[in-house]
């Protein structure tokens, strides 16, 4: 028996962002028609059974719906029956669900911030990430279809991690306590206002830390990746400590895409990399803000000290090009 989870946020690329920049928009209608892909795929490939998160648009009912109307579906789809409430705990919950019941893979559509939550609860299941959301690093731009067939190769293999590579997350401590993670940076704010979550003025930054980056990436870890690339197979992260206006402070002086359309002047006051198990950290000298993979979620009172550390804990993720190859090379698209 081979099954699926398929976790879609309705939420995702609806933040701020596209409001102060020129960021792609994914609506919902488009994730229903991706997620209808992906069940198609991957009952192509030899799944069974397909769990869907419960969330407000009901993405899962109307995909189950429109494929029996079109007597497409073979495979057994359900809607998970727990408790939602709209928010990002709802990922948390079903991806929760999901490891506990050993679903083959999980497939999620959203953003950086989906993939996070996600990834707080996956620990053995593999995760194909789809990015649906704005100024995505961590998920992959990927066609319904392809993800559909690589989860669900995965899903019916005897050996999934083949086909996968553990990742690396950030682990945030407050005063030696274990707060949150990230899977692509952490960046401390002095805004402190939650508002609509996301994180874009760069005078307002004074640390990022990033466990992956390119300067081929829009966000925060591209002021990173605008003096090196990190890739998610180094065994490494790099972290800076900016100095907003103040040029004279700065020991390098960059432009980078924080945002869509958007290069941005950053001044860096420090720069240092991570290795694995290794932590950069420093004591608040007044209340902040700590965004995790774009988004607010830790308030810091002054005098705390917080604490960044890489590691490799984070979700086994589907490598799909990688495993679309090895499927070719075992025979898995041949026809008996």
């Amino acid at each position: 028996m081979s099954s699926i989870g398929i976790i879609a946020n309705p939420a995702s690329g609806k933040d701020i962002r596209r409001l102060v920049s020129y960021a792609t928009t994914i609506d919902n209608q488009e994730k229903v028609n991706i997620a209808k892909r992906i069940v198609l795929a991957a009952q192509s490939v030899g799944v069974d059974e397909i769990h869907f998160m419960p969330d407000s648009f009901q993405f899962g009912w109307i995909v189950i719906d429109d494929l029996e109307i079109d007597r497409k579906l073979t495979a057994r789809c359900d809607v998970l029956q727990i408790p939602y409430m709209s928010s990002a705990e709802d990922t948390v919950d079903a991806a929760a669900w999901m490891e506990g019941h050993k679903v083959g893979c999980v497939v999620v559509l959203g953003g950086d911030g989906t993939s996070r939550a996600a990834a707080k609860a996956l620990k053995q299941v593999p995760l194909v990430a789809i990015s649906t959301g704005t100024n995505n690093v961590y998920p992959d731009y990927t066609e319904g279809t392809v993800a559909g067939m690589a989860a669900g190769i995965v899903a019916g293999a005897a050996h999934p991690e083949e086909f996968c590579m553990r990742d690396k997350r950030i682990e945030v401590s407050i005063d030696g306590v274990f707060r949150d993670i990230a899977l692509v940076d952490a960046v401390v704010s002095d805004d402190l206002w939650v508002g609509s979550r996301a994180i874009w003025e760069v005078s307002k930054i004074e640390y990022i830390i990033a466990a992956r980056c390119h300067p081929a990436s829009i966000g925060f870890s591209a002021a990173a990746g605008c003096l090196a690339v990190i890739r998610p197979e180094d065994d490494r992260a790099m972290a800076l400590r900016l100095c907003g206006s103040d040029e004279k402070g700065a020991v390098r002086k960059i432009r980078a895409p924080i945002a869509a359309g958007i290069l941005s002047p950053v001044n860096i006051r420090e720069i240092k990399e991570m290795g694995l198990g290794e932590a950069y950290g420093f004591t608040a000298r007044r209340t902040c803000m700590i965004a995790l993979d774009g988004e607010r979620e830790i308030r810091v009172r002054e005098g705390q000290h917080v604490s960044f550390t890489l590691t490799r804990n984070g979700p086994l993720r589907v490598e799909i090009d990688r495993t679309l190859e090895k499927a070719v090379q075992y025979g898995l698209f041949d026809r008996n």
